[in-house]
């Protein structure tokens, strides 16, 4: 991977280093002792995607993306998600925010965000710095806010936002039956350039915006005074404003997205609760009073996929609701993989097994769907639920599956998990890390 573009200002490119581009204006006072705020707005009445901003992208919910980069950026005194929505208010608070509970005369459709900001900052007189981040910027990464933070406590500007070079040649609209002609508004159709001859245009990314609380209170600007902008890569740059640009912002996050402080290893064991994963969670009875179970052959596979990874793949059945013995040994006969017995402790009885391997739980991957599981879903380098799981259990995983239990979530899971492990394989994790 070509080393990043830091371009603050000026003619930068390709990591120069320099001054940061910047209008006149007054320079506010900076220290380290200013109060810097993370903001992220998240209002429930999205019109392209409904609630947009919780739901799941890559097995995490799209906010969670941005609060993770902020939380473990470790710049802010408070990271805050100013929502009007009930749900929306619950992930942000399992993700680690705090609340601002907007009031209904910043919720409407006609709000702005210079209008949500402005009433948090009433709120909240302790603020010195304000980061409004954007929920759907997925691909952020805590590098992205440190290095444009300290443009304003380093270097004294008032504002600093995200931008992105893009390579487009714009052209004026016009209206039908008008008898007007477009016309070219930022190229020479005589001289038209090659790509790699052109610069391109420098766009507002709209992933972060940083300004001094006195720019916002005294002239109502987000951009202003002394300001300057952050250069992010496009690839960092992804745009969600309707179903469409899903699938590709997911297949983005996948390759760009940040992980958290300790990027995933190659999982060498994986957990599968039985019931509830595996299968729906019904066992079926016969007229003699044979205990049977439906697995579906998408699951199957998935466990093959795993297998033929180099992945042992263990399934779990629980003290609390067992299975018949005979049961439990024709599907591990049928899948070939190990079933266990687990207490109502899991993490306790699978500790052992994973010190036997030698193995670390950063080594481990988890799938369960209960309350009990919430402790082998926390410690595991990678864990799902599936889509049906409860509340608690989708909290701790690091992947919330769209498929239900017994209904292809472990094939999902699986083939998640084989991404990492090619990605691991093929260094891409160490070439993002390097990129840093």
């Amino acid at each position: 991977m070509s080393s990043r573009k830091r371009v603050v200002g000026g003619n930068q490119r390709n990591g120069e280093k320099g001054s940061a581009t910047a209008a006149k204006g007054k320079r506010l006072q900076t220290g380290d002792k200013q109060h810097k705020a993370a903001l992220i707005l998240a209002r429930g009445g999205s019109k392209g995607i409904p609630l947009k901003n919780v739901k799941t992208l890559a097995g995490i919910p799209l906010i969670g993306w941005v609060l993770r980069a902020a939380v473990d950026s470790e710049l802010f005194d408070s990271v805050w998600v100013s929502t009007d929505h009930d749900h929306i208010e619950k992930v942000a608070l399992s993700c680690g925010a705090r609340i601002h509970r907007r009031s209904a005369e910043v919720s409407k459709d006609s709000s702005t965000s210079l209008d949500t900001i402005q009433e948090f900052l009433r709120l909240n007189p302790e603020v010195d710095i304000v980061c409004n981040i954007q929920a759907t910027s997925p691909c952020l990464h805590p590098f992205h806010l440190k290095e444009a933070l300290q443009l304003i406590t380093e270097q004294g500007y008032d504002s600093v936002f995200a931008v992105v070079r893009r390579h487009h040649f714009r052209w004026q609209e016009v209206k039908n039956d008008s008898g007007e002609l477009t016309r070219p508004l930022n190229l020479d159709p005589h001289n038209r350039p090659r790509r790699q001859d052109w610069d391109g245009e420098l766009c507002e990314s709209g992933s972060f915006y940083f300004t001094q609380r006195e720019l916002i209170e005294e002239q109502g600007l987000l951009q202003g005074g002394k300001v300057a902008y952050y250069e992010v890569r496009p690839e960092y740059s992804v745009d969600i404003d309707v179903d469409i640009d899903w699938p590709v912002a997911e297949q983005r996050v996948l390759r760009y997205g940040y992980f958290g402080r300790v990027p995933p290893e190659v999982v060498k064991l994986m957990f599968c609760n039985i019931s509830g994963c595996l299968t729906e969670g019904r066992i079926f009875l016969s007229v003699s009073g044979e205990e049977m179970v439906s697995i579906n052959t998408r699951d199957t596979a998935g466990i093959r996929i795993l297998q033929k990874e180099g992945v042992e793949v263990m399934l779990l059945t629980s003290s609390l609701d067992p299975f018949e013995k005979a049961l439990s040994q024709k599907v591990s006969a049928r899948l070939g993989c190990e079933v266990l017995c687990v207490g109502e402790q899991p993490l306790d009885d699978l500790e052992t097994l994973v010190k036997e391997r030698k193995l670390s739980w950063k080594d481990v991957a988890f799938m369960g769907n209960d309350e009990i599981d919430v402790q082998c879903l926390n410690v595991a380098g990678l864990s799902a639920v599936p889509s049906d799981a409860p509340v608690l259990a989708k909290n701790a995983a690091k992947y919330i599956c769209t498929a239900p239990g017994g209904k292809g979530a472990m094939r999902e899971f699986a083939e998640h998990i084989r991404f990492f492990i090619l990605m691991v394989t093929f260094g891409v994790f160490s070439c993002i890390l390097t990129d840093q």
